[in-house]
């Protein structure tokens, strides 16, 4: 079997409660990875947010290569 590195761009679409759009972009930013709310209960008690959903949008490979 062969070795190979792939460079794969996602995008997700995130559903965010927040004070405001920039508090919304940085905690999407921030507090979510792969397909995951990474962000724990204090944060979210402290910055007053709460991610309701994340959903996949695209998962496109753009470059192979063998290693």
């Amino acid at each position: 079997m062969k070795t190979y590195q792939v460079v794969l761009t996602k995008s997700y679409t995130v559903t965010v409660k927040a004070d405001t759009e920039q508090q919304a972009k940085h905690v999407a930013e921030f507090y979510t990875g792969d397909v995951e709310d990474i962000s724990g209960i204090q944060e979210q008690k402290k910055y007053k947010f709460a991610i309701e959903k994340i959903d996949c949008k695209m998962n496109e490979g753009m470059e192979v290569q063998k290693i």
